[in-house]
């Protein structure tokens, strides 16, 4: 693989999941990636000590996104990286996912004429009520180089209209991140102890999406339901701070009382406690790809979901309210079993490998601009 050169190719990114899926194609790319962060995510714990924590290179930040609406962190994100493309233009941009962050990114490469590579092309939940939905299909539509992670993926694009020739099969670089940042057993066990909880003892939950965090009688369904499993064994519930403010707005930190409460995890910490949790719930797009790689049955609490490969056969949807409470105690009743069978199936989102692929496919493609020139004077 030939060199980039320095700081060549932006990696536009803002939140959390950002960081942990596109930190290993970031690590390959080395001196020529420039991440730029648009800081959609700017809370220490959701994003600020991940880049510390994953060895990442320092970030040019962009200043005044986060905890705007959703407009205006498009517009001031869109600003900024008019200006910078402008002063330094890269030679690519990639972008991951369906963040405002990458909407930015991506509307600002294609305003530049800067090739654009967007990484987990083509996932569709068919649900327009999700802002998500919205970006990642005008994302897919700006892509030069569209790398889907699964064949349904792929297929989704393909039915769109989008040509074979802009599509690559790339997997999720969720598998090579789950891989490198799960913590050994010793350390996944001291985790456990300091919370004073024991393998496939406990329910590890996580609930951020704004359907259940900004809709009362949503967020109080949930609660209920996890606060009544908590009678049976132990839940561990990791508190976004958007969610702790709604159930503080709300008057319902009592339901919070039955359970067990942490601050926001880092993401090795979070992985230690998903391996070994009897279940997981969550509302998480990144959680249903990574109990596929880790092994672990999940409920999802969710009115739709763009990862149906992940329903197959490690995750069961269902919207808040008793049906929560229905699925998990189903699910937990599979027991020892049903986790041993979870264990021994591949994750539908590849083989660990995709960052590597996307690392090659942005080699190539600079290289082939590079020598466009040339071509063109000898013609």
């Amino acid at each position: 693989m030939s060199v980039l050169p320095p700081r060549s190719i932006a990696v536009v990114l803002g939140t959390r999941p950002e960081l942990i899926k596109l930190t290993e194609l970031i690590r390959l790319l080395g001196p020529a990636a420039h991440v730029v962060h648009t800081g959609q995510h700017y809370d220490d714990d959701l994003s600020g000590r991940f880049i510390a924590e994953m060895g990442l290179p320092e970030p040019t930040y962009l200043t005044g996104v986060g905890g705007e609406p959703r407009a205006v962190q498009l517009a001031r994100s869109l600003e900024q990286l008019d200006s910078l493309f402008t002063d330094v233009p890269p030679s690519a941009v990639v972008v991951q996912g369906d963040t405002n962050a990458a909407l930015a990114g991506a509307l600002a490469a294609n305003a530049h004429g800067i090739p654009l590579v967007h990484v987990e092309a083509g996932l569709r939940s068919h649900d327009r009520a999700m802002p998500e939905e919205h970006n990642r299909v005008l994302i897919d539509r700006l892509a030069d180089v569209l790398c889907a992670a699964t064949p349904e993926n792929r297929a989704n694009l393909l039915t769109e209209g989008v040509p074979l020739s802009r599509v690559e099969l790339t997997g999720n670089t969720v598998v090579e991140a789950v891989h490198r940042q799960l913590p050994e057993p010793a350390e996944r066990f001291a985790h456990l102890d300091r919370l004073g909880l024991v393998e496939d003892g406990y329910v590890l939950a996580t609930v951020h999406r704004p359907e259940n965090t900004d809709d009362p009688a949503a967020l109080h369904a949930i609660l209920t339901e996890l606060a009544a499993l908590a009678r049976t064994l132990p839940v561990v519930l990791p508190l976004h701070p958007r969610t702790r403010a709604r159930i503080e707005h709300a008057g319902m930190a009592g339901l919070l009382a039955p359970l067990t409460i942490t601050r926001p995890l880092g993401h090795r910490d979070f992985l230690a406690l998903a391996r070994h949790a009897a279940l997981l719930v969550s509302d998480s797009g990144g959680v249903q790809e990574e109990v596929t790689v880790l092994g672990r049955p999940l409920v999802v609490v969710r009115n739709s979901t763009e990862r149906p490969e992940a329903m197959a056969e490690f995750a069961t949807l269902v919207s808040p309210g008793p049906q929560l409470g229905e699925a998990v105690r189903h699910r937990l009743r599979q027991g020892p079993a049903e986790r041993a069978r979870l264990e021994s199936l591949p994750s539908p989102f590849g083989d660990g490998l995709a960052s590597a692929r996307i690392a090659a496919l942005l080699t190539h493609m600079v290289a082939e601009r590079a020598a466009e020139p040339a071509h063109a004077e000898a013609a």
